[in-house]
């Protein structure tokens, strides 16, 4: 049986069904929704695969609507520009007829310039720190049930928080957090798949950083979490199967909205990739 990860590379592989747009599925696992970090790792699969000889340095999304696990995904790619140095795609996610998330690319040739990167953080190894199956192990019995189901899961990414403090009790503490993060397997030798991939794991734990500071979880049924846009940044290369440092804060919430950031470091220590997104944090009303 293919392995998670193996499953999320075909996923990554997309259908080509006209000139300018593919078609992608999602996982069967069960989810409600399709996990963002998927739609804009394959809209980049779209968007990349109309440029040649240009490596995607920023891309920009929102998320318009919730996607259906259940049913493909259309890529329209829309070639906005090529120009001598750079080249910007538009790419929409559709499915049922209705755009689920919008995605602006932008591609350059390959050029040397002034270069300073802050540093990495001093923080735990990955090796320092107990795998996921030694966490479940020790704290499985305190999770809510959404976080054990999740735990239960084969997953494509493994994942190694520095600390885990804010998800055992609502503890306040200041909105920032590390997370190592790797791809659960080897990936092929091609620069254009560790992107995806990190396009893909760039979603995962960022907008709980929002959290922190109000001792919340977004498995918190009386909260109404999502994400509303994302935007990434490439720097400098890397492989998304070695061990990556997620540096994560929260600058700002209010009107029911999280603001966060991340930068992404190789396990070197060279600043590999910058995120930002933004997303919905709703107190749902309470029952009567």
């Amino acid at each position: 049986m293919p392995s998670a990860i193996d499953n999320l590379l075909m996923i990554l592989d997309l259908e080509r069904i006209e000139h300018n747009i593919f078609r992608g599925h999602s996982p069967q696992v069960g989810w409600q929704r399709v996990f963002g970090g998927l739609v804009i790792a394959q809209a980049l699969v779209a968007a990349a695969r109309t440029v040649a000889d240009r490596e995607p340095h920023s891309i920009h999304g929102y998320f318009l609507l919730p996607g259906d696990p259940a049913v493909p995904i259309v890529y329209e790619v829309d070639r906005i520009r090529d120009g001598t140095s750079f080249t910007t795609r538009r790419c929409n996610a559709i499915q049922h007829g209705r755009p689920i998330f919008s995605l602006s690319a932008s591609f350059q040739i390959r050029e040397q310039g002034l270069e300073h990167a802050l540093p990495m953080p001093d923080v735990p190894a990955p090796e320092d720190l107990p795998s996921e199956s030694e966490l479940y192990a020790q704290f499985g019995s305190m999770l809510p049930e959404p976080m054990r189901r999740w735990f239960a899961q084969d997953r494509p990414i493994e994942i190694r928080p520095v600390a885990l403090s804010h998800y055992l009790g609502h503890k306040l503490s200041a909105p920032v957090q590390y997370v190592w993060l790797r791809a659960a397997g080897t990936l092929p030798d091609d620069p254009a798949v560790h992107r995806a991939v990190l396009a893909y794991l760039s979603d995962m734990t960022l907008l709980d950083t929002a959290l922190v500071a109000h001792g919340r979880t977004i498995f918190e049924p009386d909260l109404q979490v999502a994400s509303l846009d994302h935007a990434l940044w490439f720097h400098r290369p890397f492989r998304a199967d070695e061990w990556l440092l997620y540096a994560q804060d929260s600058p700002n919430s209010g009107g029911a909205r999280g603001l966060t950031r991340g930068l992404i470091y190789a396990r070197a220590g060279r600043l590999v990739a910058s995120v930002a997104q933004e997303g919905l944090i709703r107190l749902r009303p309470k029952s009567t």
